[in-house]
């Protein structure tokens, strides 16, 4: 099997394929997924593929099906149509509260190593946005590498308030200053792109995320518009998820820009995140202490001191408030889903009986 020509593939993903897997099965790694229509990139080349029916009929959430950067192991028959049989297992997976939704899942992409949080320097700039995209990476296990795009659009006192300004707010996180137009950042850029590792930029529209794809491909892969000067806003003009292969052996997966980004987690990515936070409820004297108007509570005196930050602060309320909103939503579907299934049981008896006794 060229299993060598598959970049990133592993000696451990092909013990696995080996012994868990038939050995029709050839490798394959997703490069876009289209509803349940995928594209995948095997050592033949690429491909057109659907998962099996008991995939389809076994999934029980979006996570149970491939997700673009997802390792996969696929019967290819005659035509070159393949058929995904399993999904190798992931060593991260990066998802969010889908858009509209109450307590439903979206998975934005799989086996990622840095996730680059794009924003751009002259227009909608955020750390709140920011936080909600390193508790998403925190979350998901994955290393997240700050990136202020477009400097050249602003003077270079601008740009280093802002770093500054991130830095306080968010420290401890690799922080990358660049510009399209003077390449400034891009030799820092290249440490996160290395042979073998998979890159996910994540970003609103505009922030240059398919502008800087095509400078690292040296050519117009993507296409960009500009920014709606009434406006100030970037369009969508990525429309799907991507996985691309940079020519040195790195892999970049593009993301359309996200309007919402909304928390679906078990907490641990917040406390991350907001790990003062966190190391100041330990002193609260309520276990249960919401950190707004307890008494006792080390969170809200900090505050009042001036030792926290109030804008950070009231982020972790708000994403604190939409994690419990997303479980206890989530947890009522788990009730009806149990309802239903017993209703559904319940008749399959019956009619099961009728039939014994007619």
């Amino acid at each position: 099997m060229k299993t060598n020509m598959l970049p990133g593939y592993t000696d451990a993903m092909e013990r696995f394929r080996i012994e868990n897997l038939s050995g029709d099965l050839i490798p394959g790694r997703v490069v876009a997924a289209h509803r349940e229509r995928y594209v995948v990139h095997t050592a033949d080349g690429e491909l057109d593929a659907e998962i099996t029916g008991n995939m389809r009929f076994a999934a029980r959430s979006a996570e149970n099906f491939p997700a673009v950067g997802d390792w996969v192991a696929l019967m290819v028959y005659e035509g070159g149509l393949g058929i995904i049989h399993a999904i190798f297992p992931r060593s991260s997976l990066l998802k969010r509260r889908a858009a509209g939704q109450a307590s439903g899942i979206q998975v934005i992409a799989a086996n990622i190593d840095y996730a680059l949080l794009l924003q751009a320097v002259d227009r909608d700039f955020s750390p709140n946005r920011l936080e909600r995209y390193l508790t998403l990476c925190r979350t998901a296990g994955i290393e997240p590498v700050i990136v202020l795009t477009k400097t050249d659009l602003v003077t270079q006192e601008e740009a280093e308030l802002l770093k500054q300004r991130t830095e306080q707010r968010i420290p401890g996180i690799p922080l990358i200053l660049l510009s399209n137009q003077t390449r400034e950042g891009y030799a820092a850029l290249q440490e996160y792109l290395r042979p073998g590792t998979t890159c996910c930029m994540l970003g609103s529209s505009g922030a240059g995320k398919s502008t800087l794809v095509n400078t690292l491909l040296g050519k117009d892969l993507m296409r960009t518009d500009a920014i709606g000067k009434a406006a100030g806003r970037g369009k969508h003009v990525t429309t799907h998820r991507e996985l691309i292969a940079l020519e040195k052996g790195a892999f970049l997966i593009d993301n359309p820009g996200m309007r919402e980004v909304g928390i679906a987690e078990d907490g641990t990515g917040i406390e991350s995140v907001f790990g003062n936070i966190a190391s100041l409820s330990r002193k609260c004297r309520f276990k249960d202490c919401t950190h707004t108007s307890e008494t006792g509570c080390a969170v809200t005196e900090a505050l009042e001191r001036g030792d926290l930050d109030r804008d950070s602060y009231d982020n972790y309320l708000k994403l604190e408030k939409e994690k419990e909103h997303f479980e206890s939503s989530a947890e009522e579907r788990k009730r009806k889903e149990r309802i239903f299934g017993k209703i559904l049981k319940d008749y399959q008896k019956k009619n099961l009986k009728n039939k014994n006794n007619p």
